[in-house]
């Protein structure tokens, strides 16, 4: 998954990604028992990104590369690469399901895809489920119990057709849960079930700023699953047109799509009938991803935002065959040690 993430964050979990850094996951080049005194410290300036490399062509996803394969650089900067791996880390899911507006994205056939996706993953991987529209409710904490979720996607709220889709207050709650309550170790993903990819942000919540913020600092992968009907292409197409008109007069809006680029996540859009395949290569897809890790050489922790541009070595790219990354676009660097050590307190 889905994920980049920055270990020592303002409100970042510091010491939950010391162990982190130091689990058999991250450290495929150095045995456990030789990691030294050194490497926990290392450990608080530990950046963790995920990325996932295809041919521009045809979209096929390219694995078997090795960490000399990349280049990665921090405003500009080269940085060196000290740990890699691929497809080792378990999943940390947000099944995050919208329930307002016009049209219920979640159909009996979707409500099926969605169960038999999560009963695909792996015994390590842990889902939570989340309804929102004007609010947002947690249906099941994260859990490995698949019952759990069954049973939590079976209470799923009903429907309401004067309600908002409220990203701005739902991805900024999932945020802050997925920090809290998700796997350390894990990819983090928030998977978006919905008929829109364009909302306005409802008025009392978190500003659009905020919820970036809280979401770069989750180090969370923001993906969407769309299904694809005649009645929800209309709507999606009036709330694209609404919102365009709206930030004509300064009315703020949230872009799934742009949250997805942002964090390196994807969005599928397909039929309702062919949802199982679609939840399919979105699982594969997170499990396709490449961990890096490094040590910034701007050891200045002045909570900035900081862009990482990761790239395949140009020995790779063939004139026929480009090789694209995607991956987070950048990360927000840690504060005083202080500040990152209050937010291990639940609220």
């Amino acid at each position: 998954m889905k994920a980049s993430k920055r270990v020592s964050l303002s409100l970042a979990l510091t010491i939950a990604v010391s162990v982190a850094a130091l689990s058999p996951a991250q450290t495929a080049e150095k045995p456990a028992a030789q990691v030294k005194a050194d490497d926990v410290r290392l450990a608080v300036d530990l950046v963790v990104i995920d990325a996932q490399v295809y041919q521009q062509k045809t979209a096929r996803i390219v694995g078997n590369l090795k960490k000399e394969d990349f280049i990665l650089s921090e405003d500009g900067a080269k940085q060196q690469i000290t740990h890699f791996s691929q497809d080792t880390l378990p999943l940390s899911v947000i099944l995050m399901v919208d329930r307002g507006s016009c049209l219920d994205p979640f159909s009996e056939k979707v409500h099926s895809a969605t169960l038999e996706a999560i009963n695909r993953l792996k015994p390590s991987d842990e889902v939570a489920l989340m309804a929102f529209s004007d609010d947002v409710e947690i249906l099941q904490g994260f859990t490995h119990d698949r019952r759990k979720i069954a049973r939590a996607l079976d209470r799923m709220p009903g429907h309401r057709e004067e309600a908002g889709h409220c990203y701005n207050l739902a991805f900024h709650d999932a945020a802050h849960y997925m920090r809290r309550a998700g796997n350390p170790d894990g990819r983090r993903v928030i998977i978006v079930i919905s008929t829109v990819t364009t909302a306005f942000d409802c008025r009392g919540g978190p500003s659009g700023d905020e919820m970036r913020q809280a979401l770069l600092e989750s180090g969370t992968v923001v993906c969407g699953v769309i299904p694809k009907t005649k009645v929800g292409q209309m709507e999606s197409g009036a709330m694209r047109a609404a919102t365009g008109i709206g930030g004509m007069f300064g009315v703020k809006k949230t872009s799934l799509n742009k949250l997805a680029e942002e964090t390196g996540g994807v969005i599928f859009n397909d039929k309702p009938e062919v949802m199982d395949s679609t939840f399919n290569n979105l699982i594969s897809q997170l499990r396709t991803r490449y961990s890096i890790g490094f040590v910034s050489s701007n050891a200045k922790r002045d909570g900035s935002f900081r862009k990482l541009k990761l790239e395949v070595a140009p020995a790779l790219q063939k004139q026929d065959e480009k090789l694209v990354v995607k991956t987070r676009r950048g990360y927000v660097a840690s504060k005083a040690p202080d500040d990152r050590v209050d937010t291990l307190q639940p609220k």
